[in-house]
């Protein structure tokens, strides 16, 4: 019901203008409803989940379902909760002063109670925004009774003169304070048994318990809990009863295509204006950053338990565009385009996202994230070039041979960090081979793009055993292969 919640201040105002209160399951029941019909979208900015999470979640409120969230790192679960928020009332009124947002058709703490019994209709009520009704806290070892519950407050009982068997001592923690709210806890596993246990009745049967105080307390909640599947044998677990109040479990999973992930990449990179003016970055050089944690996700170094989070796809991007504008800053160019070389720059982003089994670390998170990179050229090469068969018979030509034979009869190919624009297209341009092989396999390739296509054929040979790759100090150096064993370098 559409109210001026700034004139309507009193409850016999809100009687008179025929509000009628809802529970917020209810409420978000309704507003979802509403979207459905209209076809308005209801969880915005999260890609990837429109035919899966999405309709399970929506069928989790339609429901009036609690809900926990189930997925690896990085898959969006908080931001979904989040969300929801949009699917509540703009503005519901409150028992002006009241600890715990008192409906004022359904009051529910002894102070609403009260003020209600001795002001009737003359009662003040204020108005709460939906934004002031989302709650969250992260479940950690140190989370105690008290902080969710809440506890007796001495202070409070010496000021009011009140003795320990006084309800009124009682200070409520975070849920109770949450009455009429959504109340999100992260990592519901790294919660300590006897704490979920404390929620058992809050989510079925309506009371508290508080330093043996039984309040009858009806909250009305929406809560939302999210978990890592990890963490259900590393460092805890949901409680099989706390488990069965749950009404919904619904599982999150990481995007399933490149061009989904690009769209989150591109929509959570915290980039300046001046970086992205500065800094032009193929599509290729997109997909592969993609890449890389698809192979992540795969890699037999990679703890795929674990997960490879989003935000490495998405830190990485962030360093890749870093990368290139600070070789721009350095030779004082106006303009620059992402190069293949610049990818080494990603490197300190996937070390810190990936966790590491024991071969893993054998080899070294360096060492991992260059295969992690290698591996994703490995993956795009074929569908823009032939693809190379890992065995191929002896004397068979190949649409590689005339370039294998322009660094067989060379001594290699140096491309260079600090090389300016010119410098790069010029050292790239002056390989025959492979312009051929641009103009025979991607004519059409834009040509603002192709420079990184070129890098992407010589790494491409590298992956696939037809070239040699080195890294020294200034930059890359490609060999023949075998020539660099026959000559011992």
């Amino acid at each position: 019901m559409k109210l001026n919640y700034k004139e309507t201040t009193t409850l016999g105002e809100l009687k008179k203008a025929g509000y009628q209160g809802k529970s917020i399951k209810d409420e978000l029941r309704d507003n979802l409803r509403e979207k459905i019909k209209t076809g308005e979208e209801t969880f915005t900015g999260v890609w990837g989940y429109e035919n899966s999470v999405i309709p399970e979640l929506e069928r989790a409120i339609l429901s009036r379902h609690n809900i926990n969230l189930l997925g690896l790192r990085g898959q969006a679960k908080t931001r979904l909760a989040r969300l929801m928020v949009n699917l509540l009332d703009e503005w519901i009124p409150i028992v002006e002063g009241s600890e715990i947002n008192d409906d004022p058709f359904n009051p529910i703490s002894r102070y609403a109670k009260q003020r209600i019994a001795e002001l009737g209709d003359a009662t003040p009520i204020s108005w709460l925004h939906r934004n002031d009704r989302f709650y969250e806290k992260l479940a950690t070892p140190d989370v105690t009774v008290a902080d969710l519950i809440g506890d007796v407050d001495p202070i409070k009982a010496a000021n009011l003169k009140l003795s320990y068997a006084d309800d009124r001592v009682i200070h409520f923690g975070m849920i109770p304070r949450a009455n009429r709210s959504i109340f999100v806890i992260n990592e519901l596993p790294d919660l300590q048994a006897r704490i979920q246990v404390s929620l058992f009745n809050i989510l079925q049967e309506g009371d508290i318990q508080i330093r043996g105080f039984k309040l009858r307390l009806p909250l009305d909640i929406q809560f939302v809990f999210t978990a890592n599947p990890e963490d259900y044998t590393n460092r805890g677990s949901i409680v099989t009863p706390l488990k069965d109040r749950i009404g919904s479990q619904i599982l999150t999973h990481y995007p399933e295509d490149i061009e989904t992930a690009r769209k989150i990449t591109e929509q959570e990179s915290n980039l300046d204006a001046r970086q992205t003016n500065l800094v032009y970055v193929p599509d290729l050089a997109k997909d592969l950053l993609e890449q890389i944690s698809f192979e992540a996700r795969e890699s037999e170094y990679v703890d795929f338990k674990s997960g490879v989070s989003a935000r490495a796809s998405i830190t990485a991007f962030e360093n890749l565009l870093s990368t290139a504008e600070r070789r721009a800053l350095l030779s004082g160019a106006d303009k620059t385009n992402v190069r293949l070389s610049d990818f080494l720059g990603v490197i300190p982003s996937i070390t810190g996202k990936i966790e590491l089994v024991y071969e893993g670390e054998q080899e070294g998170a360096d060492a991992v994230a260059e295969k992690l990179i290698d591996d994703a050229v490995k993956s795009l090469f074929p569908e823009y070039f032939p693809k190379i068969n890992k065995l191929e018979r002896k004397n068979e030509e190949t649409p590689y041979d005339n370039l294998a034979h322009w660094f067989f009869e060379g001594e290699g190919f140096e491309l260079l960090d600090d090389y300016t624009d010119e410098e790069y297209k010029r050292a790239l341009d002056s390989i025959p081979a492979l312009n051929q092989l641009i103009r025979e396999y991607q004519p059409d390739f834009p040509g603002k793009d192709v420079y990184f296509l070129k890098e992407l054929l010589l790494w491409g040979l590298v992956a696939f055993k037809k070239l040699s790759k080195h890294r020294f100090t200034e930059g890359y150096q490609f060999k023949d292969l075998y020539g660099s064993f026959i000559s011992g370098l």
